[in-house]
Order: structure tokens, then sequence, then C-alpha cells
């Protein structure tokens, strides 16, 4: 290889870093029932917090409330990876690289 090869695989690899501590740091917000659970994870599927509304919150039907909180996970989730998969994109310029 020769140098400019190097110095350019060297750039993406600090760009790469620089965007997976971005997607590390970053937030998203998922979301069911109207907004009464909301779920808070960052990049790399963190679970950060739960909220929910004290309407949700029913002893005698806590199914629900399960069923909830997992469709504000899976709402977060699948923010996170349309968030990773752009902010990836924009370094890889489209080029699927394994592992990422």
């Amino acid at each position: 290889m020769n140098n400019q090869m190097m110095n350019q695989l060297r750039k993406m690899q600090q760009e790469m870093a620089k965007a997976q501590d971005e997607i590390q740091s970053t937030t998203v917000e998922g979301v069911a029932g109207g907004s009464v659970v909301k779920l808070t994870m960052t990049g790399d599927f963190r679970v950060t917090k739960i909220a929910l509304d004290r309407s949700v919150v029913d002893a005698d039907d806590v199914e629900t409330l399960e069923d909830l909180i997992i469709a504000a996970f899976n709402d977060a989730r699948g923010k996170a990876e349309e968030f990773a998969a752009k902010r990836m994109g924009s370094v890889t310029g489209g080029i699927k690289i394994p592992g990422m």
C-alpha cells in the first residue's frame, strides 16, 4: 500500500471511532401507549431511563404494562439502529463493513 492509501485508512479509522463514540453517547426515546410509557436508551442499546405515567400502573393488569414497556423498548431500539446506520454510513459511504 502506498502512503496515500495508508493515510486514507487512518483517517477512516479515526472517523469510525468518532462515529462510534457519538453513537454511544447519543440517546433516543421510545414511546408506547400514547406516551404513557417512555424509555430512553443510548445508541448502543443501554437503557438509561423508563418513565411511566401513573395511569398505566394497575396492580390488576401487569401484563398491559409489560407489553407497553416492550413496545417502548422496541421503538427506542429501532430509532437507535436507524441513527447508528446513518452515522456509520456517513463514514463508510454506504459500504457495508462486517460488524458495523
